[in-house]
């Protein structure tokens, strides 16, 4: 799974951010599973790399939480 910019997230509904974040949430548990095995993964740096996404798509839905909640307020 590529790297998400802020673009391509924002470009997505707000069911396939959920989706893509329940996913990304999976593939994180099971790399750390691996490594507290004691396995090595191939690519160490995705482990931050997914960190970095989901909290990347989490941003956006905080963001537009929040503009909701105020054009209601006015």
């Amino acid at each position: 799974m590529p790297i998400l910019r802020m673009k391509d997230i924002r470009a997505m509904s707000p069911e396939e951010r959920r989706r893509r974040v329940n996913e990304l949430r999976v593939e994180l548990m099971k790399l750390r599973a691996m490594t507290k095995a004691g396995g090595s993964i191939e690519n160490p740096s995705r482990i931050r790399e997914i960190r970095r996404t989901i909290a990347r798509i989490l941003t956006v839905e905080n963001e537009e939480r929040r503009k909701g909640r105020r054009g209601r307020k006015k």
